[in-house]
């Protein structure tokens, strides 16, 4: 396995699937849009998010902005193992949320982010889904992209792998640093400031001067040239100041619980690699997360395929939002009977309702994920139609796995993770209050 912690520049395509992603993302969660370019985990948990706002009677506006006006993003880090290729890119974005229920506003945040998004594309392989196919079923011509979907025409489902290159995860930090535009503008408020309350200090110092009758006129010129100065030099130390404050705030508030994770990736690469080869820790890690929301937002998490678990706790039908806290620590590791357990903390970033109201936390959730060993990845494309065995009735057994004509349940074998155990850790300190808006 090689990286590449060096950054660098994206591939044109791919940095134009990124983009279309990116001015995706927002009507998707608003507006339960198709988004184009992500992995089915991360759409289908998208669509989920969606309904459940609906579910709670809820309308969100969310939006997403380009802070720092730069026209491709930045790779900070790379790597490649036997099957995929993966880049790790970053830009500063602003997240605007307003969530409202019958016209009342019940959350109102604009927070200054850096969004991380990985692209992963595969080495071995073809990349198809340009190209036209007749539909087995039906007959008529359709990009095999358009049938991920089922096939517009006679609405026929097929299980088919994931379609490359696509954006496996994405997530936001909190930005300590501005752009330079904002460094700029944040910086002449504070000299302005600075400037106003020395010639106000001023002038209240000259009024008393007048009342008692002591006033020196020969200071005028003073007053007129050095208090400026003085006051710009003022708001640029209290500027000063504010950046340090913040560094000192915001770095230890996104880190708080997050040490414990660290070694996490490469003890369980090392040995992960012993069993599978192939296995890509950047992979796992997206998988995982998509699993997470997914379980979280299904409606009922027993229909979905890729959960084996109990009922999930109440409170997780509470949460509107999640963003991952950028920690996936290992705290479990055993293999048995060809199958290999993993156990995890995940951070989580998470609005959830309450009542009435939407609060913000951050939160840490215990996920036990598993998956067989004796079944090799294979990452060469392949396409089948899913059917029902007992009535033959054809369906997207990934989002459910009963036969909604027979109720059969839906047994394929999974060839990948399996979410078995989710549940809610102690949870961390609250975050500032939720109606946080930032300039």
């Amino acid at each position: 396995m090689g990286y590449n912690f060096q950054g660098g520049k994206l591939k044109d395509s791919f940095n134009q699937k990124l983009k279309n992603f990116v001015g995706s993302l927002g009507p998707a969660i608003s507006d339960g849009k198709k988004i184009p370019f992500a992995d089915s985990d991360l759409s289908y948990a998208l669509e989920l998010q969606h309904n459940r706002f609906k579910e709670k009677g809820l309308n969100i506006k969310y939006e997403l902005y380009d802070r720092d006006k730069r026209t491709d993003a930045s790779v900070g880090a790379e790597w490649r193992d036997a099957r995929y290729e993966s880049f790790v890119c970053h830009e500063q974005y602003g997240v605007k949320k307003k969530i409202t229920k019958n016209g009342v506003v019940l959350f109102d945040d604009n927070r200054h982010n850096v969004m991380y998004t990985t692209i992963t594309d595969v080495i071995s392989g073809i990349h198809p889904d340009n190209e036209s196919i007749s539909c087995p079923n039906c007959g008529n011509v359709s990009t095999l992209a358009q049938l991920q979907g089922g096939c517009p025409y006679c609405g026929t489902v097929y299980k088919m792998d994931d379609l490359f290159p696509k954006v496996t995860g994405y997530h936001f930090l909190e930005d300590v640093a501005p752009t330079s535009g904002e460094h700029k503008a944040k910086m002449w408020l504070f000299i302005l400031g600075g400037i106003v309350t020395t010639l106000l200090l001023g002038v209240f110092g000259t009024v008393l001067s007048l009342i008692r009758g002591d006033f020196n006129y020969s200071i005028i010129p003073t007053f007129i040239f050095i208090l400026p100065i003085y006051g710009m030099g003022t708001g640029f130390m209290a500027y000063g100041i504010y950046r340090l404050v913040r560094l000192f705030v915001v770095g230890p508030r996104q880190s708080h619980g997050k040490f414990g994770t660290i070694g996490s990736r490469n003890s369980f690469e090392q040995r992960m690699k012993t069993i599978s080869p192939d296995f890509s820790f950047e992979y796992f890690t997206s998988k995982a997360i998509s699993l997470i929301k997914t379980a979280v937002f299904a409606p009922n998490e027993h229909n979905l395929m890729f959960y084996k678990g109990p009922d999930l706790d109440p409170y997780f039908k509470n949460i509107i939002e999640m963003n991952y806290g950028s920690a996936l620590g290992l705290t479990g590791f055993q293999e048995d009977y060809g199958k290999v357990f993993v156990t995890t903390n995940a951070f989580f970033d998470v609005l959830y309702t309450e009542g009435d109201k939407v609060i913000f936390k951050r939160d840490v959730f215990k996920a036990v994920f598993v998956r067989r060993m004796d079944i090799p990845m294979d990452m060469n494309f392949s396409m089948t139609k899913m059917q029902c065995p007992s009535c033959g009735g054809n369906f997207n057994a990934v989002q459910n796995k009963y036969c909604p004509y027979c109720g059969k349940e839906y047994n394929i074998e999974s060839l990948d993770w399996v979410l078995v155990e989710l549940s809610r850790k102690q949870p961390s300190a609250n975050a500032p209050a939720p109606n946080n808006k930032q300039a």
